[in-house]
């Protein structure tokens, strides 16, 4: 019995520790104005995605080696960041385009490190469809979602030690009870991973606007995706990307509410700069 109690007890102070931790550590974020949980400062995300790009790079064969394509999507990414708020985030935003032929995907880590692979480059239609691309990235840069995921899954690890530790016993089941928990964890991540979606949409369709892009680019960007699948499976985007139903039908009703007199026709899709330098490389 006092075994048992000594184990509640020590289990109790890990999910005090834990939670103290998650719900005390707030911050304001710059740009978007949210009040996000969050356990790493921006110069922490930005110093994480530097130390990781290498090896997020390597998963997907390394760079691609044409300096032209690199060159053109680091100018389209630089439009987003220099011309919208986003140049007034603390991020160092670098653009990284990957070898990988057939996995068609993009993705970001905290700090400003944004990927694309050359699989994905190859199915867009015009450049609005890329800054779509990278504008969603550089939207979870900027909603800080990756460093909110890190600190709701540290809470997860550390609810789970918890547990462990307050139902262990010679017979393992802390262990069985452990990886319950875990489990519990991991569904919760991915419901959250969709609220992140919607958000970096939304942000990334106002990037894109600010830079001068047309908005449908986003909107060309999802058609894109769901029209592409091999072997009858979505493309890796969407098991990277978690892919609410009623997303594209909110792009189109956010940009009917923003022109509801149709777009400007300042605002452009590139489409013949992107033909000229993607169509000449990638197909």
């Amino acid at each position: 019995m006092t075994k048992l109690l000594f184990r509640l007890v020590i289990g109790g102070l890990f999910a005090l520790f834990g939670l103290f931790s998650y719900y005390g550590n707030t911050d304001v974020n710059p740009v978007t104005g949210e009040k996000q949980r969050v356990q790493l400062s921006p110069q922490q995300e930005v110093v994480l995605g530097l130390q990781a790009r290498e090896e997020m790079a390597a998963q997907h064969g390394g760079l691609f080696p044409d300096p032209t394509l690199q060159q053109y999507v680091d100018a389209v990414g630089e439009r987003l960041v220099q011309r919208t708020s986003v140049r007034n985030s603390p991020y160092r935003f670098e653009f990284h385009l990957l070898r990988d032929p057939q996995t068609i995907n993009a993705f970001a880590l905290p700090g400003g490190q944004v990927f694309l692979t050359a699989a994905l480059l190859a199915r867009l239609g015009d450049e609005s469809q890329l800054a779509g691309v990278l504008g969603h990235e550089i939207g979870h840069v900027i909603g800080r979602h990756g460093a909110e995921h890190m600190a709701k899954q540290q809470l997860g690890v550390t609810l789970v030690n918890a547990v462990g530790v307050a139902a262990s016993d010679e017979y393992g089941s802390g262990r069985g009870a452990a990886a319950v928990a875990q489990a519990v964890n991991q569904l919760v991540g991915l419901n959250y991973g969709r609220d992140d979606e919607l958000e970096s949409d939304r942000l990334g369709l106002d990037f894109i606007v600010q830079a001068g892009y047309d908005p449908n680019g986003i909107v060309g960007l999802m058609e894109v995706l769901g029209s592409t699948r091999s072997g009858g499976e979505p493309p890796e985007f969407f098991s990277t990307h978690p892919n609410p139903s009623n997303r594209l039908g909110i792009l189109q009703d956010l940009i009917q509410d923003a022109f509801p007199n149709g777009v400007p026709s300042n605002l452009e899709d590139g489409q013949a700069r992107f033909s000229q330098i993607v169509g000449a490389r990638l197909r």
